[in-house]
């Protein structure tokens, strides 16, 4: 089981999605049957901000001065029966940009999957870890789409 805690730092959000909570929780169950160890239950907590918070995060933790899609923090320490694998945040200024030749919802579930599998040990450093990571957030975002 995979859950999330949703923080709405920045109510734009609520023009696209009127209830994030919800939106992630109910994809989350379809995520969930894909990634998620029957044994764990997994945490993490995505934040919806906007440009100006994401610069400043990316800066402070990874000397970027720029705005950036998606950060995620891994965080691997289990306490009170579960297992908290991190935090995620969501830039809506670039998720809304590249919405406007797709739409908003794939975009999203685009950037804060690919956020996750950061979480849970993804990365595109390399090639074959590029086409592993692709493949996953494919397959998730094949099942997703066939539950809408």
């Amino acid at each position: 089981m995979i859950r999330a805690n949703v923080i709405l730092d920045n109510s734009i959000w609520k023009k696209k999605i009127k209830n994030p909570k919800k939106y992630i929780q109910k994809r989350l169950k379809v995520v969930s049957k894909i990634c998620s160890s029957k044994k764990k239950i997994q945490e993490f907590t995505i934040l919806l901000t906007n440009n100006r918070k994401m610069k400043i995060l990316n800066n402070k933790f990874r000397k970027k001065n720029k705005s950036t899609d998606v950060l995620s923090f891994p965080f691997n320490d289990i306490f009170s029966g579960n297992f908290y694998i991190g935090d995620i945040a969501v830039s809506y200024e670039i998720v809304n940009k590249r919405s406007k030749f797709t739409n908003f919802n794939l975009e999203f579930d685009k950037t804060w999957i690919h956020g996750y599998l950061h979480l849970v040990g993804h990365d595109h450093k390399k090639i074959k870890d590029f086409k592993k990571m692709n493949k996953k957030e494919n397959l998730i975002l094949k099942n997703l789409n066939k539950n809408n």
